[in-house]
């Protein structure tokens, strides 16, 4: 399969596109990558797909909001937060599903959150309506297209890199296993919680 990963410059990203590119054709994508994408940006989202064609999966690995505790929020921030994690992940969804093969497959990146961490509410939301979002719109895709969605805890490495203990997370390469494992699988409108 010709497969785009978005967000291919981080820590996950980079774990996905290991975990896929010995069986497939994988393209990285980034902010700053050749063929570039800003998910807080529709207009970059858009050209994605007229910058690569031929295109059977798209993965998206580079949307993450910042923990900011409820005192601290503000409008402007939240609409941020929401405009690049869900929207940004809707926009990739909507052009994605007008371009992709037929057959393709679509996956996306949530949180989740086992007990409420301070700072997590927006986070929360955002996760949230995704999990939503992937389980009704899945329905509703044309051409044998399937959408699902990946919501991992913490990852150990970031743990790790908090100077927190990294037994509590899931290791990268577990949950790069459960993006490839949703493109080439059939399911369809699911929310995926690695854990190791």
């Amino acid at each position: 399969m010709r497969i785009i990963v978005v967000g291919a410059s981080g820590m996950l990203g980079r774990a996905v596109v290991a975990a896929l590119r010995d069986a497939h054709d994988v393209i990285p994508v980034s902010r700053r990558s050749a063929v570039s994408v800003d998910l807080a940006d529709v207009s970059s989202v858009g050209r994605l797909f007229t910058e690569v064609a031929d295109v059977d999966s798209v993965v998206c690995c580079a949307a993450n909001v910042p923990l900011t505790p409820l005192p601290e929020l503000t409008d402007a921030g939240v609409a941020a937060d929401v405009q690049a994690k869900m929207f940004g992940q809707v926009s990739l969804t909507l052009s994605a599903a007008a371009r992709l093969n037929s057959g393709g497959s679509i996956v996306l990146t949530g949180g989740t959150f086992v007990t409420p961490i301070r700072g997590s509410s927006i986070g929360a939301l955002v996760n949230t309506g995704l999990s939503g979002f992937v389980r009704s719109a899945a329905a509703e895709l044309p051409r044998g297209l399937r959408l699902n969605l990946v919501s991992p805890g913490w990852i150990s490495e970031t743990l790790t890199a908090m100077g927190e203990d990294p037994a509590s997370g899931t290791p990268v390469s577990v949950v790069a296993d459960a993006y490839r494992a949703l493109v080439e699988g059939t399911a369809q409108g699911t929310t995926v919680v690695p854990q190791s």
